[in-house]
């Protein structure tokens, strides 16, 4: 969501679909020159004006639930304050939190910063793990946002449990299972055996594809299903000794030294340009994707994608929303707070935008739009990504796991795929830049 972070590509796919009002994301702000935008929520006359600030596109407005909470609540009015950009929203909050002022009632918490909150911020936030039955959301999410000491500082709002999204008629042409649960059996258990499936669809591949779009989305997709990523569980950087980071590493190179990517930079122009050319089979499909994928592909790609159980469960993207303490509303705040995390608005946003639910309780109830389930071939949508959802273990986050990541993915993995290094040389190009982000 933006630009070399996952959280950069979050946001950056949810603008690409703003058009789409059957896809993942709607409506995203322009940016201006710092980054924000200011929209309302709704008309004003309420008494009490609550301010949510967010990165990009949360779906609530979209969805018309700060219109219905105002229904309800005719003494509160919803000001929602939009910052297209985490790398610009992040440090903004940081300095107000610190400073104690000039925060919105409710903030937004991008996973990859939701670490660096815990840990250094939590005395900001309140404990909103005593306003709310935790039990309702995942354990793994929850835990994300809980202190060592037991305090919750936010709520779950979306995960991004994984799949993968594959082109049926590329993999028919090729000689490959097209029934999806079988070509998952194929595969399951491993992202190395994902790859062994890449090296069998490029003995046939059509002329001019590729069986993947990039070595890096096998490596965020890999790690997305270890527990052990770039921090043990006292807070110390072991990226370099992770078991976890070492098994997506090498998924990756495989891929990055072979012929089977594409070699494209997620959510670039040629990357949105190869969906509608039908240049790569196959893509890591966590559940905010499955709309980007519809609305660059477009009409000549409906049902000719299915969707596929990922080898293993695995979570790509996310976020929280938390009430600083200095808010001036705290008690009207985390009314709203729970209100919006609960399962039935987490569903009224899924419908309107595939924005998968952190509370189970909410996936019976899920209907994709029957426009991106015709795209996807009739796939179980929802049950395979709820599948997904269930079982993916507990991650340790730590405060720099997001720059850390950039480092392998836009430099690392780049140098190797794009650059002709040899893998020795990426992970040494990515162990420098890791330096300079931890001050070593």
């Amino acid at each position: 969501m933006r630009t070399s972070t996952r959280g950069s590509r979050r946001l950056m796919a949810l603008a690409a679909v703003a058009a789409l009002t059957t896809g993942l994301l709607a409506g995203c702000a322009e940016d201006s020159d710092d980054g924000s935008s200011n929209s309302d929520g709704g008309s004003g006359g309420g008494k009490t004006t609550l301010t949510i600030g967010t990165f990009g596109v949360f779906g609530y407005k979209q969805a018309g639930l700060y219109d219905e909470y105002m229904k309800k609540n005719p003494d509160i009015t919803i000001k929602e304050n939009v910052t297209t950009r985490t790398d610009v929203y992040w440090p903004k909050t940081l300095t107000r939190l610190q400073a104690g002022s000039g925060t919105d009632d409710i903030q937004a918490i991008e996973i990859g910063n939701i670490a660096e909150a815990v840990q250094t911020q939590a005395d900001k936030f309140v404990d909103l793990g005593k306003e709310v039955d935790k039990s309702q959301w995942l354990d793994w999410k929850t835990a994300q946002a809980t202190t060592k000491d037991g305090k919750t500082i936010g709520l779950g709002t979306d995960i991004g449990p994984m799949a993968v999204c594959y082109r049926k008629d590329l993999f028919k042409a090729a000689g490959l299972e097209t029934d999806r649960t079988k070509l998952a059996e194929q595969w399951k258990g491993d992202w190395s055996k994902y790859v062994d499936v890449g090296k069998e669809y490029m003995k046939k591949a059509p002329k001019g594809t590729k069986f993947v779009d990039s070595a890096s989305s096998v490596y965020n997709a890999a790690l997305g299903g270890e527990s052990q990523r770039y921090y043990d569980a006292d807070g110390n950087v072991i990226w370099d000794k992770s078991t976890g980071v070492k098994k997506a590493w090498d998924a990756s190179m495989e891929v990055a030294t072979s012929d089977m990517s594409a070699k494209l930079k997620q959510f670039d122009k040629p990357w949105d340009q190869a969906f509608a050319n039908a240049k790569f089979a196959t893509v890591a499909c966590p559940a905010w994707m499955i709309g980007y994928i519809q609305e660059k592909s477009g009409d000549a790609g409906k049902g000719k994608w299915d969707i596929a159980a990922a080898p293993t469960a695995a979570n790509w993207g996310g976020a929280f929303v938390g009430v600083p303490t200095a808010g001036k509303h705290q008690k009207e705040a985390i009314a709203l707070a729970k209100w919006l995390t609960a399962p039935e608005q987490q569903a009224k946003v899924f419908a309107k935008q595939a924005s998968f639910p952190s509370i189970p309780a909410a996936y019976p109830s899920l209907k994709p739009q029957a426009a991106t389930t015709a795209f996807f071939s009739d796939a179980p949508i929802t049950q395979i990504f709820s599948d997904s959802a269930k079982t993916i273990p507990t991650q340790i986050f730590g405060v720099k796991d997001q720059p850390i990541g950039t480092a392998i993915t836009d430099i690392g993995i780049l140098q190797v795929e794009q650059k002709g290094k040899t893998p020795a040389q990426g992970w040494d190009a990515a162990n420098k830049e890791i330096k300079d982000v931890l001050g070593q």
